[in-house]
Parts: C-alpha cells; sequence; structure tokens
C-alpha cells in the first residue's frame, strides 16, 4: 500500500516537472489590452496609410516587446508636420499625435508666434528597453511603439524652439508656447512627462497611451501652470487691413483747375475747389455766344431767318 502511493506521487511529479517545463518554454504574451486597443484602432481607421504613414512588417520580441502592425511615420497632418528621423509607432499613437498637433500644438504656435510648426524633432520612437533606459525596471512603453519623446519643434519660419534650452530659458512666449504644450498634451495622453517631473527629462517630453490601472488615471507631470496671454494681433490685424494712402494727384497739377476731390457736390454748403460756396449750377457751362448776323448771298442783312438766299440751290430771289 506505501508501495502504491509512493508510485503515485513520483508520477504526480513528474507531470508537474513536465507541464513546468513547457510552460517555461513558452514565449510571454503582450497584455491583451494592447492587441485590443491596436485591433480596435485599426478597424475604426483611424489611421490612413499614405506616403508619410506606412504600414511595415511585425515587430517580435525579444520578449514581449515589439508590434503587430507597426506604421513608420516620416510626417503627420498630410505630410504639413515632419518628423527629423522616421518614427515607428503603433495605430492608437499615430492617430493621437494627429490630433494633439491640431487640437493642442498648431493652435498655440499660431496665438504664440503667427505661424504654424512644420517640424517635430523626436529624440526616440520604438525600442526594446526598461523606463528611463534602465536596466531591471519595467518595460517602458517604447518597447511596444505606443511612445513618443519629443525634444522641440520647427517653426515655419525655421526657428528651432527645443526643450532642454526654451522650457526655462527661453524667452516668455516661447516658454509659454511650450506650456500650453504641455497642458494641451495631458488632455491627449495618458502620460506625458516634460522637464521638471525628474532628472530622466530635463531634455524632452515624453508622452504615451499606457494603461495606469484598472482606473484608467493619467500622469501629467510638473504640473501645469498659468500662462501669459498671447501678444494682441490687433496691430498686426489693422495694418494689414488699412487701405492704401490715395495717390496725390494736384501736386503736379499745371492746369490751374480744382481737383474733382475738392468738391462736395451739389447743394447747400458745397464748396468749390478755391473755396467758394458752390451752387447746384455753380459749375454749368456758360451759354453759347450769340450768332453773327446772317446776310443773303448778295451782302445784304436777313432779319427773318427764314428769308434765306437761294444762292446754292440753283436760283435768285430778291
Amino acid at each position: 500500500m506505501v508501495r502504491r502511493a509512493h508510485h503515485s506521487l513520483l508520477v504526480l511529479a513528474l507531470v508537474a516537472a513536465t507541464l513546468s517545463a513547457c510552460s517555461i518554454g513558452q514565449k510571454p504574451q503582450r497584455p491583451a489590452w494592447r492587441t485590443q486597443a491596436e485591433n480596435a484602432c485599426l478597424a475604426e481607421r483611424r489611421v490612413n496609410p499614405s506616403e508619410f504613414i506606412a504600414l511595415a512588417p511585425e515587430v517580435d520580441g525579444p520578449g514581449i516587446c515589439g508590434l503587430t502592425r507597426p506604421f513608420k511615420v516620416t510626417a503627420l497632418q498630410g505630410g504639413a508636420v515632419s518628423f527629423n528621423a522616421t518614427a515607428t509607432l503603433d495605430c492608437s499613437m499615430v492617430a493621437e499625435l494627429d490630433a494633439w498637433l491640431a487640437d493642442a500644438v498648431q493652435p498655440a504656435a499660431q496665438a504664440r508666434f503667427g505661424q504654424q510648426v512644420v517640424q517635430i524633432n523626436s529624440m526616440g520612437s520604438y525600442a526594446c528597453r526598461g523606463m528611463n533606459n534602465q536596466r531591471g525596471a519595467q518595460l517602458s512603453e517604447h518597447s511596444f511603439g505606443n511612445a513618443l519623446d519629443i525634444g522641440g519643434f520647427v517653426l515655419a519660419d525655421g526657428r528651432e524652439i527645443t526643450l532642454v534650452r526654451d522650457w526655462g530659458r527661453g524667452d516668455a512666449q516661447t516658454r509659454a508656447f511650450l506650456m500650453d504644450v504641455h497642458r494641451g498634451s495631458c488632455g491627449h495622453f495618458s502620460t506625458v512627462l516634460s522637464p521638471g517631473s525628474n532628472a530622466f527629462h530635463y531634455n524632452h517630453m515624453h508622452v504615451d497611451l499606457a494603461m495606469h490601472g484598472r482606473s484608467g488615471r493619467s500622469i501629467c507631470k510638473p504640473e501645469p501652470q498659468e500662462t501669459l496671454p498671447p501678444p494682441d494681433p490687433s496691430p498686426l490685424i489693422a495694418q494689414q487691413r488699412a487701405p492704401p494712402a490715395p495717390d496725390d494727384e494736384t501736386d503736379n497739377d499745371t492746369t490751374g483747375k480744382p481737383p474733382l476731390a475738392a468738391f462736395e457736390g451739389p447743394g447747400v454748403g458745397a464748396r468749390d475747389g478755391f473755396g467758394a460756396v458752390a451752387g447746384p449750377d455753380a459749375y454749368a457751362p456758360p451759354p453759347p455766344p450769340p450768332l453773327p448776323p446772317r446776310r443773303d448771298g448778295i451782302g445784304q442783312l436777313i432779319d427773318d431767318p427764314d428769308q434765306t438766299s437761294s444762292i446754292g440751290r440753283g436760283r435768285r430771289t430778291f
């Protein structure tokens, strides 16, 4: 009896060891929510492939790193905003970055600088690594193409704005622009870490779409601050709308006639070009001079206009 029980325990131990070996050989799987989010984005056609956004082969590993349907992105906003380097991102991240540009970045740039952003200077997209590049740390969202590190922007006039320089030392409007972008980012991404959040993000803004627990809370650091108002655009608008000054056509006038602009029109109070009050007929043409007395064919005056000479008609009358 004891021998039979011992044999049974030995069999169970062998089965457990076999199952354990099989589980060790299995490849770890990415969390289900990542695949679900990626599939939903693709099904909803939130990203349309183009010459700037191209589907790429699956990135599988190492480990659970990778993307099932990655996109290679060289520009967003229909090509209007380029990347300094090709970014590898998942569908959800591409779609949210495009919306973020339209809702947060471009309105802030237009308000602060009167022009648009034409380039994002990226410092990293997909990379299989630990958080903050620390060995042994939890995998970063970069490991799934679900994050982007932004080092700065380029404006339409070629001006470059960098977070490492301008976040704390730029002029007032540039600092306000970066804070506007930071605040707007917190409305689009679940994680936003800008300079001041920690020592690892002193030179860039990290944005991602991570799922933080079951509550889906978001992380936005540092706390967004109030910024000064944008510059008043009214002087520029007024200058653009002001009609051109009329040409002075009277300086070289040698005719001696008053300019047409000097007349205020007929009626009481109207004045001519010399300041005199002019009535409705002040500048009517003078009457024609009286006609000279007419004479007949032999030189006699004709009192009655109807008594005309017949000379020229082939007969004479006296």
